[in-house]
């Protein structure tokens, strides 16, 4: 019998230095109160240059290094599809439009810091900002609910060392890194049989 050989895989998408550019130039212009919502819209959603799987990984190594997060993901996102020139289109693009927009305002709210409309303006965005980084959390841990009880508990343990220990956040990642990929190859190299029926033996 003849046998039937599997479907050439697709090709790679190819993304060029201008479209990186202008995604991370649209992502930093809209990225008011927090950009890690819009990044993820950006990347994820509407550009599709990530899955969200890749775009959680590639985030949980962007909030190890120092620096901004987003900044980090900019550069990670740009190496990634054309190296070193990637990255500085994607952390130009995404830092070009919201610095000429910050010295702008600041100019502005220099003149006009005194006025009692323009302090409620700022405690509304601090709101919305509030909303969105909320927001942002549920989506980044929807990928982790295959492994529901190992994301909580990593959590957990990073909400109580920084939150209420006050253990400084390197310090936390430093320690709850390993750990966290530990048990991710573990789980991986579980498997899936055994998996779903330690499940359902913890059910019964």
């Amino acid at each position: 019998m003849q046998s039937v050989s599997p479907p050439p895989a697709a090709p790679s998408r190819r993304i060029g230095l201008a479209e990186l550019f202008t995604g991370f130039l649209s992502l930093g212009l809209m990225s008011f109160g927090g950009a890690l919502p819009f990044a993820r819209r950006t990347i994820v959603d509407e550009r599709k240059w990530l899955s969200a799987d890749e775009f959680t990984d590639l985030l949980g190594l962007c909030q190890f290094l120092p620096g901004g997060n987003v900044i980090n993901l900019s550069v990670a996102v740009g190496m990634r599809f054309r190296g070193v020139a990637g990255a500085f289109a994607g952390i130009l693009g995404l830092i070009a439009g919201p610095t000429l927009v910050v010295v702008a305002l600041g100019v502005l709210y220099a003149k006009t810091q005194g006025d009692p409309r323009v302090q409620h303006l700022f405690g509304g965005l601090a709101a919305a900002a509030a909303g969105l980084l909320v927001a942002m959390a549920v989506k980044v841990a929807k990928p982790l609910l295959r492994a529901p009880r190992t994301a909580a508990g990593i959590a957990a343990l990073a909400f109580v060392a920084i939150a209420v220990l006050r253990v400084p956040l390197l310090t936390t990642m430093l320690v709850l890194t390993p750990v966290s990929i530990w048990l991710a190859s573990r789980r991986r190299d579980t498997p899936a049989s055994q998996r779903s029926a330690a499940r359902d033996g913890g059910r019964s």
